[in-house]
């Protein structure tokens, strides 16, 4: 990274699912180019060559298009956009399946490796009850890959069908963290188990699209605990009706998390006793720090008092307890070899239709708000 990053690109898109990735790809076609090629590495790093890519990627848009055609539609239109091929982006939102598939199809990296290395990210939501405004205060620092600060955008989807949607996204990707216009937001945390990757699902990215597409807050929910996964991911979902709800989800079941004291935290190992004893975690190898992450967020976010803002969540966030391996993650060399970061800290405020995002936090303290009804603004330095 040549220099630093203090801002993601805005793109804002309307119309069909295909117009809407067109939009979307022609707005930002060198990032979804490195978001592919940032992938596709890994591929040719197992063996893959171009007919073999292919074919693995391909295997994944017949279950996406079960789940729902427009999500290819959209995905044919940034692939059109950005002059890419359709492939690539149907890698890019799959990519943790994709690459799970492809070293179990070369069985060149062994059982307890994680499909997503280093990827970490601890989150929070503060309800009515404790917050200064009484309203929801939802947000999370992303740790993966330090390059993909390079390659992450800020997605508005304004939308004929459904609410408008806001998300902080890898370019190519149709949704991570976000909000809707019906006050329905949503953050997403590594997880692992036993159970990982012994069936077929979902991929998790267009899991995400599906909870920021609703309406009603209980078919967000829905779209979570019902939904088959290929493997495990923590995902966690507030509503401006004043409630929010963890989920810790194993392929093939979820397992509800409630708030305490008016928070949720969660960060990278399972909490739900009846998941632990149900499942074996086996991410810790690679997340021992988590036990002590979400610990220090809980910690600093009761130390702030009775009353709690965006900028106490953010402060709790920027915590630098055993740092590098602390909630604030500076880059630092990762175990697959890679240079792993908070890639980004995003707060968001759902009813105000907004979020806050820095990136690389840890070297960077500068936001930008971007909204679902406004041009983004950059923010003075946190």
């Amino acid at each position: 990274m040549s220099e630093p990053i203090t801002s993601f690109p805005f793109v804002s898109v309307s119309g069909t699912p295909y117009d809407r990735g067109r939009q979307y790809g022609a707005a930002v076609p060198g990032l979804v180019a490195a978001s592919a090629r940032l992938y596709g590495r890994t591929l040719d790093e197992l063996g893959y060559d171009a007919p073999g890519k292919s074919r693995l990627i391909q295997r994944f848009a017949a279950g996406i298009a079960g789940f729902g055609e427009q999500y290819l539609e959209e995905m044919r239109g940034i692939a059109d956009g950005a002059r890419v091929p359709f492939e690539d982006v149907i890698m890019i939102n799959a990519r943790t399946e994709v690459i799970a598939e492809a070293r179990r199809e070369r069985a060149t990296a062994p059982a307890q490796e994680p499909a997503e290395p280093d990827d970490g990210c601890t989150g929070a939501v503060i309800l009515p009850e404790r917050s200064a405004t009484g309203a929801i205060v939802h947000g999370q620092n992303w740790d993966w890959r330090a390059e993909c600060a390079e390659t992450a955008i800020v997605l508005r989807v304004r939308r004929d069908d459904g609410p408008d949607m806001l998300t902080f996204v890898e370019a190519g990707g149709l949704a991570r963290s976000g909000l809707n216009a019906a006050g329905i937001a949503i953050t997403a945390n590594y997880l692992e188990s036993d159970r990982d990757f012994t069936q077929d699902g979902v991929p998790l990215s267009l899991i995400r699209r599906k909870v920021l597409e609703q309406e009603h807050f209980a078919f967000a929910m829905r779209a979570i605990a019902t939904t088959p996964k290929a493997c495990s991911n923590n995902m966690m979902v507030s509503t401006t009706l004043g409630f929010a709800i963890d989920f810790e989800c194993a392929p093939d079941e979820a397992f509800p998390v409630y708030p305490t004291d008016g928070v949720i935290v969660h960060a990278n190992h399972w909490t739900s006793p009846v998941a632990l004893a149900k499942l074996k975690d086996t991410g810790i190898p690679n997340v021992p720090e988590s036990f002590y992450r979400d610990w220090r967020v809980r910690k600093l976010l009761d130390a702030a008092g009775p009353k709690l803002g965006p900028d106490d969540l953010k402060t709790a966030l920027f915590d630098t307890f055993g740092t590098p391996y602390s909630v604030c993650r500076p880059p630092r060399l990762g175990s697959g070899g890679n240079l792993s970061a908070s890639v980004a800290m995003v707060v968001m405020e759902p009813a105000k239709g907004s979020l806050e995002v820095a990136p690389l936090p840890a070297l960077n303290r500068c936001f930008t708000r971007y909204s679902l009804a406004e041009d983004p603004v950059t923010l003075a330095a946190f």
